[in-house]
């Protein structure tokens, strides 16, 4: 049996109870999901997919992430809620693909692990399931392991396995919608050009769920907590010199009470630099150098090609005295003597991220 899977949390739980009901039925996992979005939350599921079916000895086939072929199925239904139109799309172009690739491999029958999640329709599934049996010969089976209790079941499952837990099903439509009900900001979007992973990003995740698996590798026991945190995002930043933009980096945890401001540097102390107004402070590139044993060679480098945001924290507290401070701190590669206009826009917000601790 061809076995479509969408995430390991949904997955596991599912293909245990098939092994279950039908020990003598060779399962194939086919992972075909280019409804997710971005590229690197696509990687994090598919890695965690991968560590689920080899723990339960699953033969698993990737299917191609074809994102593009996806959104022109589902153009002019991005407004669509959960469970509308655009989510019948999206599975009869997943079950459609699988399907194919049932029938490639000899298989007659086929199900999808969609069905144990509680945010889908089992109706819309089985519909999109029974119209491919129609058509193409390969039997949809809907298993039902929700009721009688199946969906508690699942939960205990994924936090026993430590499988991870994604909060939206993976559309950018939906995502955008989802965050805009919440009023939280869509950092999942995010992708700064100083390639820093960013606190709480699906990069760090990625990052420690692959950490994850060396450790499993290894028998190094782990436990995967959460924890509470203020997060930042920088939105845009620019300093201008007589009204010519100069390079400049603004330090994680930089802001202003406005979104922008102007003034002269009215005094320095330790090599740093004070504007008269909005507590904006300014160092040289070879300041920066200096306190984080760095060797760029311009602030345009450092733009581009930043260090960890624990380094420019340790950096922060170094130059403030305080990890709490949330003063501008801007790099640059020379003080300017002229007037100045500093642009900056950003979002902090309490937030959760994951965190992995080697008991």
């Amino acid at each position: 049996m061809l076995v479509h899977i969408c995430c390991s949390v949904d997955s596991h739980f599912f293909m245990e109870k098939l092994q279950q009901e039908f020990p003598d039925e060779q399962l194939v996992g086919f992972f075909y999901d280019p409804n997710i979005h971005p590229y690197s939350e696509y990687q994090l599921r598919y890695l965690d997919v991968q560590r689920s079916c080899k723990k339960l000895g699953i033969e698993l086939i990737e299917g191609e992430y074809d994102y593009e072929n996806w959104m022109d199925a589902v153009r002019g239904l991005e407004k669509e809620p959960e469970k509308g139109a655009r989510c019948e799309v999206c599975f009869d172009r997943r079950f459609e693909v699988s399907a194919y690739k049932a029938l490639e491999l000899g298989e007659t029958s086929m199900t999808t692990t969609l069905l144990v999640s509680p945010l889908k329709s089992q109706d819309q599934l089985k519909k999109a399931g029974d119209a491919f049996y129609a058509s193409h010969g390969v039997k949809f089976i809907a298993f039902d392991y929700r009721k009688n209790g199946g969906s508690n079941d699942q939960s205990r499952v994924s936090k026993e396995e430590q499988l991870y837990r994604q909060d939206y099903c993976g559309c950018i439509f939906g995502l955008t919608m989802q965050r805009d009900q919440q009023h939280r900001l869509m950092d999942e979007m995010f992708s700064p050009i100083s390639r820093q992973i960013l606190p709480a990003s699906i990069e760090e995740r990625l990052e420690l769920y692959t950490h994850r698996i060396e450790l499993e590798e290894q028998s190094i026991p782990y436990r995967i907590i959460k924890e509470r945190f203020l997060n930042y995002r920088l939105l845009r930043s620019s300093i201008s010199v007589d009204k010519k933009v100069i390079p400049s980096y603004p330090l994680f945890y930089s802001t202003i009470n406005r979104t922008s401001t102007e003034g002269k540097i009215d005094f320095e102390i330790d090599g740093q630099f004070f504007l008269n107004r909005e507590e904006v402070r300014f160092i040289t590139l070879d300041t920066f150098n200096a306190l984080t044993s760095s060797v760029y060679k311009n602030t345009q480098e450092l733009m581009f090609n930043a260090p960890s945001i624990e380094t420019e924290m340790a950096l922060r507290t170094q130059l403030t005295g305080t990890p709490f401070n949330t003063s501008a701190i801007v790099v640059v590669d020379e003080i300017p003597t002229s007037k100045i206009t500093f642009l900056l826009e950003t979002k902090t917000y309490d937030d959760t991220r994951e965190k992995l601790i080697r008991l």
